[in-house]
């Protein structure tokens, strides 16, 4: 019998999963205004319906891709939503273009969905998902006071 898999969390550990794992209010998943700022380069603004306002760059976006591909790849790395992948040392750098979508549409009422210009398009980035990674300094903030990071 294998036990591959398998963790044993502390009290703390589960609460924090479960408190992450909780629903979110549905005022607070409910975009008012949907801004996606490709001609600017600049990324995607929320509005949302309880008055927080977040903003992500492309670049957190496609390193976030929320797709099965992508989160595998993040989960073999130690990788979080956002973080880009660490660059092999090089004698000559070579040139990688900014990340950018070419287009982005709405998935139904739920969700919003980026073709890059690398090609990549599985990704559907659901409001849910959006929220919950939010990027504002209040937000950001209070992540890292709950999991511990040092200042």
């Amino acid at each position: 019998m294998s036990h591959e898999g398998i963790r044993i969390l502390s009290p703390e550990e589960n609460a924090r999963e479960a408190d992450a794992e909780r629903p979110l209010p549905r005022i607070a998943v409910t975009p008012e205004k949907v801004r996606v700022l490709i001609t600017e380069g600049k990324g995607l603004e929320i509005d949302w319906s309880d008055g927080h306002r977040s903003a992500w760059s492309f670049a957190w976006l496609r390193n976030g891709c929320p797709c099965a591909t992508c989160n595998e790849e993040r989960k073999l790395d130690g990788r979080k939503p956002g973080q880009p992948k660490a660059k092999a040392a090089q004698v000559l750098p070579m040139y990688t273009p900014p990340a950018r979508p070419a287009s982005a549409h709405a998935v139904g009422r739920y969700a919003l969905q980026f073709n890059w210009q690398d090609g990549h398009t599985s990704g559907i980035f659901s409001w849910d998902f959006l929220r919950r990674h939010c990027q504002c300094r209040e937000c950001t903030f209070a992540a890292e006071e709950t999991t511990g990071t040092p200042n």
